[in-house]
Protein backbone atom coordinates (compact mmCIF):
# COMPACT_ATOMS: atom_id res chain seq x y z
CA UNK A 1 0.00 0.00 0.00
CA UNK A 2 1.41 3.36 -1.22
CA UNK A 3 0.31 6.63 0.93
CA UNK A 4 1.61 10.00 -1.02
CA UNK A 5 1.07 13.71 1.13
CA UNK A 6 0.84 17.08 -0.76
CA UNK A 7 3.02 19.53 1.70
CA UNK A 8 1.98 23.27 1.29
CA UNK A 9 4.09 24.97 4.12
CA UNK A 10 7.37 22.88 6.41
CA UNK A 11 4.84 23.66 9.64
CA UNK A 12 2.01 22.11 8.65
CA UNK A 13 3.07 18.01 7.99
CA UNK A 14 1.19 15.17 8.48
CA UNK A 15 1.31 15.07 12.50
CA UNK A 16 -0.55 12.26 14.12
CA UNK A 17 -1.27 10.79 10.49
CA UNK A 18 2.34 9.47 9.96
CA UNK A 19 1.87 7.09 12.90
CA UNK A 20 -1.22 5.83 11.50
CA UNK A 21 0.25 5.43 7.88
CA UNK A 22 3.20 3.47 9.71
CA UNK A 23 1.10 1.40 12.11
CA UNK A 24 -0.92 0.73 8.83
CA UNK A 25 1.77 -0.49 6.21
CA UNK A 26 1.72 2.14 4.12
CA UNK A 27 4.99 3.41 2.24
CA UNK A 28 4.96 6.72 2.14
CA UNK A 29 6.29 9.48 -0.35
CA UNK A 30 5.78 13.42 -0.39
CA UNK A 31 5.64 16.08 -2.46
CA UNK A 32 6.75 19.70 -0.57
CA UNK A 33 5.49 22.43 -2.84
CA UNK A 34 7.07 24.79 -1.16
CA UNK A 35 10.51 23.17 -2.61
CA UNK A 36 9.69 21.47 -5.92
CA UNK A 37 7.21 20.42 -7.82
CA UNK A 38 6.83 16.65 -8.44
CA UNK A 39 3.28 14.68 -8.53
CA UNK A 40 3.78 10.73 -8.93
CA UNK A 41 1.66 8.62 -11.12
CA UNK A 42 -1.77 8.22 -10.32
CA UNK A 43 -1.13 4.26 -10.30
CA UNK A 44 1.51 4.96 -8.03
CA UNK A 45 -0.54 6.31 -5.43
CA UNK A 46 -3.21 4.34 -3.00
CA UNK A 47 -3.92 7.05 -0.45
CA UNK A 48 -3.43 10.82 -1.11
CA UNK A 49 -3.48 13.12 1.75
CA UNK A 50 -3.64 16.87 0.87
CA UNK A 51 -2.24 18.58 3.78
CA UNK A 52 -3.08 22.50 4.95
CA UNK A 53 -1.76 26.16 4.71
CA UNK A 54 -2.17 29.76 4.79
CA UNK A 55 -2.30 30.49 0.94
CA UNK A 56 -5.75 31.15 -0.88
CA UNK A 57 -6.16 28.17 -3.20
CA UNK A 58 -8.06 30.88 -5.48
CA UNK A 59 -4.01 32.32 -5.12
CA UNK A 60 -3.03 30.61 -8.18
CA UNK A 61 -0.87 34.33 -9.37
CA UNK A 62 1.70 33.77 -6.30
CA UNK A 63 1.31 30.07 -6.21
CA UNK A 64 0.74 29.04 -9.90
CA UNK A 65 2.03 25.15 -8.94
CA UNK A 66 -1.57 24.99 -7.75
CA UNK A 67 -2.84 24.47 -11.05
CA UNK A 68 -1.21 21.54 -11.78
CA UNK A 69 -2.07 20.23 -7.88
CA UNK A 70 -5.64 20.40 -8.37
CA UNK A 71 -5.06 18.77 -11.76
CA UNK A 72 -3.16 16.17 -10.12
CA UNK A 73 -5.84 15.34 -7.05
CA UNK A 74 -9.25 15.56 -9.57
CA UNK A 75 -7.31 12.76 -11.80
CA UNK A 76 -6.64 10.88 -8.13
CA UNK A 77 -10.39 11.15 -7.36
CA UNK A 78 -12.03 10.06 -10.31
CA UNK A 79 -9.75 7.06 -10.67
CA UNK A 80 -11.27 6.53 -7.19
CA UNK A 81 -8.28 6.27 -5.26
CA UNK A 82 -8.73 7.05 -1.68
CA UNK A 83 -8.23 10.50 -0.40
CA UNK A 84 -8.37 12.90 2.63
CA UNK A 85 -7.99 16.79 2.76
CA UNK A 86 -6.95 18.99 5.77
CA UNK A 87 -8.11 22.15 5.83
CA UNK A 88 -6.28 23.82 2.34
CA UNK A 89 -6.21 20.06 1.47
CA UNK A 90 -10.21 19.92 1.96
CA UNK A 91 -10.91 23.09 0.23
CA UNK A 92 -8.20 22.04 -3.00
CA UNK A 93 -10.68 18.87 -2.83
CA UNK A 94 -13.88 20.43 -3.04
CA UNK A 95 -12.53 22.59 -5.96
CA UNK A 96 -10.82 20.63 -8.10
CA UNK A 97 -14.26 18.67 -8.41
CA UNK A 98 -16.39 22.33 -9.09
CA UNK A 99 -17.00 23.80 -6.27
CA UNK A 100 -16.04 27.49 -4.95
CA UNK A 101 -13.90 28.56 -2.45
CA UNK A 102 -14.54 31.62 -1.03
CA UNK A 103 -14.39 34.08 2.26
CA UNK A 104 -16.04 32.66 5.33
CA UNK A 105 -17.86 35.16 7.25
CA UNK A 106 -15.87 34.90 10.46
CA UNK A 107 -11.86 33.66 10.47
CA UNK A 108 -12.32 30.23 13.38
CA UNK A 109 -8.38 29.77 14.88
CA UNK A 110 -8.90 27.76 17.81
CA UNK A 111 -9.94 24.98 19.71
CA UNK A 112 -13.80 25.18 18.41
CA UNK A 113 -16.52 22.63 19.19
CA UNK A 114 -18.17 21.12 15.59
CA UNK A 115 -21.31 19.29 14.99
CA UNK A 116 -22.01 16.01 13.39
CA UNK A 117 -24.55 16.57 10.91
CA UNK A 118 -27.96 14.81 11.48
CA UNK A 119 -28.41 12.12 8.35
CA UNK A 120 -30.36 9.45 7.65
CA UNK A 121 -27.20 8.06 5.50
CA UNK A 122 -25.66 5.01 7.71
CA UNK A 123 -23.19 4.50 4.93
CA UNK A 124 -21.31 7.84 5.47
CA UNK A 125 -18.36 8.37 8.19
CA UNK A 126 -19.72 9.21 11.84
CA UNK A 127 -18.64 12.32 13.84
CA UNK A 128 -19.38 12.09 17.22
CA UNK A 129 -22.77 14.73 18.11
CA UNK A 130 -20.33 17.20 19.00
CA UNK A 131 -16.32 17.37 19.83
CA UNK A 132 -13.84 20.14 20.20
CA UNK A 133 -11.85 20.16 17.15
CA UNK A 134 -8.16 22.41 16.13
CA UNK A 135 -9.27 25.01 13.66
CA UNK A 136 -7.26 27.68 11.87
CA UNK A 137 -8.52 29.01 8.42
CA UNK A 138 -10.52 32.09 7.37
CA UNK A 139 -12.05 30.24 3.86
CA UNK A 140 -14.66 27.99 3.26
CA UNK A 141 -16.04 25.96 0.29
CA UNK A 142 -19.27 25.13 -1.20
CA UNK A 143 -20.33 21.30 -1.81
CA UNK A 144 -19.05 19.71 -4.80
CA UNK A 145 -21.70 17.72 -6.69
CA UNK A 146 -22.38 14.73 -5.48
CA UNK A 147 -20.94 15.67 -2.30
CA UNK A 148 -22.70 14.91 1.24
CA UNK A 149 -21.87 17.34 4.12
CA UNK A 150 -20.83 15.31 7.77
CA UNK A 151 -20.13 18.14 9.59
CA UNK A 152 -20.23 21.76 10.82
CA UNK A 153 -19.84 24.37 13.21
CA UNK A 154 -21.86 27.89 14.49
CA UNK A 155 -19.13 29.63 12.41
CA UNK A 156 -18.38 27.85 9.63
CA UNK A 157 -21.65 25.58 7.70
CA UNK A 158 -19.63 23.25 6.03
CA UNK A 159 -17.14 21.98 7.80
CA UNK A 160 -16.55 18.48 6.47
CA UNK A 161 -17.59 16.58 3.78
CA UNK A 162 -17.50 13.34 1.67
CA UNK A 163 -18.04 11.68 -1.81
CA UNK A 164 -18.96 8.59 -2.39
CA UNK A 165 -17.27 6.25 0.53
CA UNK A 166 -13.40 6.51 -0.29
CA UNK A 167 -13.21 10.77 -0.25
CA UNK A 168 -13.29 12.84 2.83
CA UNK A 169 -12.24 16.78 3.07
CA UNK A 170 -12.19 18.22 6.96
CA UNK A 171 -11.96 21.93 7.44
CA UNK A 172 -10.38 21.17 10.53
CA UNK A 173 -7.26 19.57 12.10
CA UNK A 174 -7.53 16.30 13.78
CA UNK A 175 -3.58 15.49 13.08
CA UNK A 176 -2.85 18.22 15.09
CA UNK A 177 -0.26 17.66 17.63
CA UNK A 178 1.15 20.07 20.46
CA UNK A 179 4.31 20.73 18.61
CA UNK A 180 2.20 21.02 15.50
CA UNK A 181 0.47 23.89 17.31
CA UNK A 182 3.58 25.75 18.55
CA UNK A 183 4.76 25.78 14.91
CA UNK A 184 1.92 27.20 13.21
CA UNK A 185 1.03 29.73 16.29
CA UNK A 186 4.85 30.34 15.45
CA UNK A 187 4.19 31.01 11.88
CA UNK A 188 0.46 32.65 12.14
CA UNK A 189 0.39 34.46 15.18
CA UNK A 190 -0.27 37.72 13.18
CA UNK A 191 -4.07 36.36 12.38
CA UNK A 192 -4.89 36.23 16.30
CA UNK A 193 -6.49 39.40 16.34
CA UNK A 194 -10.10 40.02 17.89
CA UNK A 195 -12.80 37.88 16.67
CA UNK A 196 -15.70 35.93 17.97
CA UNK A 197 -14.04 32.77 16.68
CA UNK A 198 -10.46 33.64 17.40
CA UNK A 199 -8.73 32.89 20.38
CA UNK A 200 -6.05 34.06 22.31
CA UNK A 201 -2.56 32.26 21.90
CA UNK A 202 -2.36 31.35 25.51
CA UNK A 203 -5.76 30.28 24.99
CA UNK A 204 -4.71 27.44 21.99
CA UNK A 205 -1.44 26.66 23.44
CA UNK A 206 -2.93 25.33 27.03
CA UNK A 207 -5.15 22.63 25.39
CA UNK A 208 -4.65 19.32 27.51
CA UNK A 209 -3.33 16.26 26.39
CA UNK A 210 -6.52 14.56 26.50
CA UNK A 211 -8.15 16.79 23.61
CA UNK A 212 -4.89 15.60 21.29
CA UNK A 213 -5.58 12.58 22.32
CA UNK A 214 -9.42 12.63 21.18
CA UNK A 215 -9.06 14.35 18.16
CA UNK A 216 -5.83 11.93 17.00
CA UNK A 217 -8.15 8.99 17.61
CA UNK A 218 -10.80 10.61 15.72
CA UNK A 219 -8.58 11.16 13.05
CA UNK A 220 -7.17 7.59 13.35
CA UNK A 221 -11.09 6.50 12.98
CA UNK A 222 -11.59 8.64 9.54
CA UNK A 223 -8.19 6.98 7.90
CA UNK A 224 -9.65 3.80 8.58
CA UNK A 225 -12.79 4.03 6.84
CA UNK A 226 -10.94 5.22 3.50
CA UNK A 227 -8.34 2.90 4.21
CA UNK A 228 -11.05 0.28 3.79
CA UNK A 229 -11.67 1.89 0.45
CA UNK A 230 -8.52 1.21 -0.99
CA UNK A 231 -8.49 -0.90 -4.37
Amino acid sequence: MRAHYLQHVPFEGLGSIDTWLQDAGYHITSTQLYGSIYFPKVEDVDLLVVMGGPMSINDEVNYPWLVEEKKFIKNIIETGKSTLGICLGAQLIANSMGAKVLKNPEKEIGWIPIRATKLENNTVFQFPEEIEVFHWHGETFSLPLGAVQIAESKGCKNQAFQINTNVIGLQFHLETTPELVREIVNNCRDELVDGEYIQTEMSILSAPQERYNAINKLMGNVLEYIHQKDG
